[in-house]
């Protein structure tokens, strides 16, 4: 029975979420109740499901032969399904005071709110048929939230990730055409399912197939040179671009990938072949790309934006090494990544809405003004550059040290891009908190208030989770080690 829990996991937040709009709420906060009461049902769900993971699949609908559409848990959907459950109950309160003010409330809830369940089916997917279709209603119901404020550059943002998005999808079909002729199942299984029967001679096809699929869900994780639609949507409000950026869409195209490379494709077919070198390749050039790009902007949304590119590619990275150990530092950086960059994310956004600043240069002595708000963006900070005792150490760690280890000549080049990343990294966030904290010569009189408790706990719990996970992630990393290894 625990298996029905599933689709029930998926369905609770859609269908809950048609109620937002339609419902003629007396009063705000019993909306806001609503809401999150109806989020953290989810993820108790989804943590049900977690402690007592269901053996068998759920079919949703069989088509023909090996089609259908199937519901299964395993590791790889443990930690993707843990992570989207913990963070987005934190992320959704946050959101409710920042979107106070904002005009269109209850359309954006909606649709905030249908994204975590979308998010879930594709963690929850069997196989690669199942994860292909809610991968595309991912980016249906987020175009939406893309261009909620209706300018003329939310509208062109929003077009723009529609765009990437579906070009990225229809690379990502042919893959999912040639895993249905030449595998032996669609489903999701540890070690590949091609039949090497039936390829014969065809494996330089399926190895340049390969490549085009990790290009086309790369879109969504903001590979080069398909990135740009990334900094563009940061016109998006903040809880939009945190989502975007950290924990739903752009994750949501490392999930795919590793589900492509270790579940569908086989590491054991890829590995050795050109093919890993390219697609390693891309990833190590995204890597020193982003954090390039990210040194020279201003915009502090787009800098961060250019940032999440660079450690996505963190993640490809750690993929496309394809040994255990490469998987281990790819999970362990999905996770982690995801921790620091909505803290991130949300503490640019209460220093965006309550000093209204928008570039670096006006954030000067904002760390007097708003020392709260400023000390969890530092903790943020000192994560994403890899300092020791915080989690970011330990993610770029394991990258490291799964590239030293591998067979693999370019993965010692990779090694050479994380520690110039590293450097550039340190350059454009630390240099945020330098000046966070550094007086102005003329200090101004109106004194910006800290953002309220709403927007408060989400960054203290995020910073406490930072700091905490890199003093104490051994259980974290043992079970990622075991899902990598194909023992979970």
């Amino acid at each position: 029975m625990s298996k029905i829990l599933m689709p029930a996991a998926i369905l609770l937040p859609i269908v809950g979420s048609f109620l937002v709009p339609l419902i003629k709420w007396k009063r705000r906060t019993v909306m806001l109740v609503y809401m999150e009461a109806l989020i953290c049902a989810t993820s108790v769900l989804v943590w049900s499901l977690l402690f007592n993971r269901p053996g068998e699949a759920f079919r949703i609908v069989y088509f023909t032969g090996n089609l259908a559409l199937e519901l299964k848990l395993d590791g790889l959907s443990m930690v993707f399904a843990g992570m989207l459950s913990t963070l987005w109950p934190l992320a959704a309160l946050y959101s409710f005071e920042y979107m106070k003010q904002e005009e269109r409330e209850k359309q954006f809830f909606m649709f905030y709110i249908i994204t975590y369940g979308v998010t879930l089916g594709i963690s929850f997917a069997g196989n690669l048929l199942t994860m292909y279709c809610f991968y595309e209603l991912l980016t249906l119901v987020t175009v939406p939230l893309v261009m909620h404020t209706l300018t003329k550059q939310a509208v062109l943002a929003s077009r723009k990730y529609l765009y990437y998005s579906l070009g990225g999808a229809a690379f990502a079909f042919i893959g999912l055409i040639f895993v249905i002729v030449y595998g032996s199942t669609t489903n999701f299984v540890y070690g590949g399912v091609l039949d090497i029967a039936k390829i014969g001679d065809r494996t330089g096809v399926l190895l340049l197939i390969y490549v085009l699929a990790f290009c086309g869900f790369g879109v969504k994780a903001a590979l080069f040179p398909f990135h740009s639609w990334l900094p563009d949507a940061g016109v998006a409000p903040t809880p939009v671009t945190a989502l975007l950026h950290a924990v739903a869409v752009v994750k949501s195209g490392a999930f795919a990938i590793m589900r492509l490379t270790y579940y569908s494709f086989g590491t054991d077919f890829l590995r050795g072949t050109w093919a890993q070198n390219v697609v390693m390749g891309l990833t190590i050039v995204t890597i020193v790309y982003g954090c390039s790009k990210a040194v020279k902007e201003t915009h502090l949304k787009r800098r961060l934006a250019y940032s999440t590119s660079s450690n996505l590619s963190y993640i490809l990275f750690g993929v496309t090494v394809m040994t255990p150990m490469g998987l281990t530092g790819a999970l362990t950086h999905m996770v982690f990544h995801a921790l620091m960059k909505i803290c991130a994310f949300f503490c640019v956004g209460a220093m965006m809405q309550k000093a209204g600043c928008r570039y670096v240069y006006e954030i000067d002595g904002l760390g007097r003004k708003m020392p709260r708000v400023s000390a969890c963006f530092a903790v943020s900070a000192l994560g994403l550059m890899g300092v020791p005792l915080t989690a970011g150490f330990i993610s770029k760690w394991n990258l490291a040290s799964a590239a030293v280890f591998t067979e693999n000549r370019l993965a010692y080049i990779g090694v050479g891009a994380l520690l110039v990343s590293a450097l550039l990294t340190a350059i454009y966030m630390f240099g945020m908190v330098i000046r966070l904290f550094t007086p102005r010569e003329q200090v101004d009189s109106a004194k910006p208030d800290e953002p309220g408790a709403c927007m408060r706990i989400p960054l203290y719990l995020f910073a406490v989770g930072i700091l905490f996970l890199g003093l104490y992630s051994a259980p974290v990393v043992g079970f990622l080690s075991d899902v990598a290894a194909g023992v979970r």
